[in-house]
């Protein structure tokens, strides 16, 4: 009899690229892989998909059972089952950092996450796991911070997600984050700059919105704008604590980043490649783009 549900193993990967990260956040990682039912009793290859956790996610987060929702694993399972989806590995990375995410990004300030995904985790779940090896049959999705991710990755490396999905990806960065700097400086004011502010967001037992917001400016800021010489944290901030002044080269960096840009500089690089991505966070409508 076919197996009726999958299986989800928790590998505990240590990872060589993340030994030594500025913020000292563990280098080993537990990933959740998600094997489709019938993955053990047969010789078959799958195509792999890799969804990332948005913003204070990690992929661990896919499995949590709630009481009116399904977790990752129930609903592959439900959409194998009912022929809504091919039979798929599904791999959930853990990119978290202590500042809530690394955007998938190498960064001076928080560590190599996109060489970790690239080059250790999708290596490691080819080699272990019965994937097909094809780019066309390798995928990365995710929502949020994980959207961003899913567009960055799989722009720069074409050659190992041959697809990707994005979900209210950040993008349109003078929509998503630059409405956001006036309440993040005054709240950083409050508490006497970044280090006040992350020593009592880690104590508190609940966090406010105003104190999230924030820790978003900040970890955006590691991962978009790292800079060695701004010691303790090695990255700049978009504006002027003082002043609340858009310091523009920053911004700059900033924007380099941005989806949206990359997509219109350097469509001639990405043909052949699929994109489809909801930008829901802009008013405009949802998105599917060819690159031919």
């Amino acid at each position: 009899m076919a197996q009726a549900s999958g299986r989800v193993v928790i590998e505990s990967f240590e990872s060589a690229v993340l030994k030594g990260n500025p913020p000292g956040d563990p280098h080993v990682r537990e990933v959740p892989v998600y094997l489709p039912p019938g993955y053990e009793g047969s010789r078959e290859r799958y195509p792999a998909i890799h969804v990332l956790a948005g913003f204070t996610g990690r992929g661990r987060m896919h499995l949590n059972r709630s009481a009116f929702s399904e977790a990752s694993d129930q609903r592959l399972d439900r959409l194998i089952q009912t022929r809504k989806m091919r039979p798929a590995i599904v791999v959930m990375p853990d990119c978290f950092t202590r500042y809530g995410g690394s955007q998938y990004l190498d960064s001076e300030a928080t560590g190599r996450y996109e060489t970790h995904v690239v080059e250790e985790l999708v290596p490691l779940i080819d080699a272990k796991y019965r994937t097909v090896l094809e780019p066309e049959q390798r995928a990365v999705m995710g929502k949020s911070s994980g959207g961003f991710g899913a567009l960055i990755l799989g722009m720069r490396h074409p050659d190992v997600f041959g697809i990707v999905a994005c979900h209210s990806g950040d993008m349109g960065f003078e929509y998503c984050y630059l409405p956001d700097f006036p309440p993040a400086m005054i709240t950083l004011e409050k508490h006497g700059g970044i280090q006040g502010l992350l020593r009592q967001f880690y104590e508190k037992p609940k966090k406010s919105p105003e104190d999230f917001l924030t820790l978003n400016v900040i970890a955006m800021s590691a991962c978009y704008s790292p800079n060695p010489e701004a010691k303790p944290y090695l990255f700049d901030l978009p504006f002027d604590l003082e002043t609340g002044e858009l310091l523009e080269d920053v911004w700059r960096r900033w924007l380099a980043w941005d989806p949206v840009h990359l997509v219109e500089s350097s469509g001639s690089s990405r043909r052949g490649q699929v994109f489809t991505f909801d930008i829901s966070r802009l008013p405009l409508p949802t998105i599917r783009l060819t690159v031919e």
